[in-house]
């Protein structure tokens, strides 16, 4: 009776309702996705996944019988109506997007056609290219005493920016800023930020993270556009400007000794 319960906790583990799944796929690595996208990709019918942005290593695992379908050369109104058409045949879709889907995924407008077409979705977070470059470099961005704010922007392209988004306001906080989709205008990114950053601030330019041709280089800011034209970058390039990356003695209270808090009070001899 054990095992006929077991088997029958397993099977409905492995099954996936009909809707979409819009899985962050991570920086590139498949080893960085999470337990849970791994599950569903694994168990996916259909998968539609930004092939100019998530290399094919990520699909590792997959289902022999799943449907792929490459979507960097479809628009929207291409990729819509298949992931309307198979949830509605009953399949579980999974649109599988680089990094996570709540940065520069283009997810907004899709989760709003799949809401109004009746369609049940989630989401499933992945691991940003920002998380993986401070791994990588193997630094916290937020260093108490030096610096406690994270900004995650670009700077206006073919797409604009607010206003008040503008790059050298941003940049005037001097906080961590990582600068996304940016490589192809790296002269006026340079620009703006030496109107508040130091010109031998650190800058981690960071291509293709997590993927086989990862390549990182450590420059100071006054260098950021020269280098990256130097390697020709023009994509998938991420900029991490930070006091972070320099040399920071300074030293979190959390673990110190005189600090206090609900789970370690100071004893009285203290």
């Amino acid at each position: 009776m054990k095992t006929q319960n077991s088997k029958s906790n397993k099977n409905q583990e492995l099954f996936l309702a009909p809707a979409v799944y819009i899985v962050g796929a991570g920086p590139g690595d498949p080893d960085l996705l999470t337990v849970k996208a791994q599950k569903i990709l694994e168990r996916a019918d259909v998968i539609l996944f930004a092939d100019s942005l998530v290399p094919e290593q990520i699909l590792q695992g997959v289902r022999a019988d799943a449907e792929i379908i490459r979507t960097a050369n479809k628009t929207l109104e291409e990729i819509l109506p298949v992931m309307l058409e198979r949830v509605r045949a009953n399949q579980s879709v999974v649109r599988l997007h680089s990094g996570d889907p709540s940065l520069y995924g283009a997810v907004h407008e899709q989760m709003q056609a799949l809401g109004e077409a009746g369609i049940p979705f989630e989401v499933i977070p992945g691991i940003s290219a920002f998380q993986a470059a401070a791994a990588k470099l193997k630094v916290e961005l937020t260093v108490p005493g030096v610096v406690q704010t994270i900004i995650l922007t670009r700077i206006a392209g073919r797409t604009g920016v607010p206003d008040t988004e503008e790059l050298a306001s941003l940049a005037a906080h001097r906080a961590s800023l990582c600068l996304y989709l940016s490589a192809r205008h790296v002269g006026e990114a340079q620009e703006k930020l030496m109107q508040h950053y130091p010109a031998e601030m650190p800058v981690a330019i960071c291509y293709r993270l997590g993927w086989p041709d990862e390549k990182i280089w450590l420059v100071p800011l006054q260098e950021m556009a020269a280098k990256t034209k130097l390697e020709k970058l023009v994509r998938t390039t991420l900029y991490a400007i930070s006091p972070a990356l320099g040399e920071v003695p300074a030293r979190s209270r959390l673990y110190h000794p005189e600090h206090s808090h609900l789970f370690r009070p100071l004893s009285r001899e203290s």
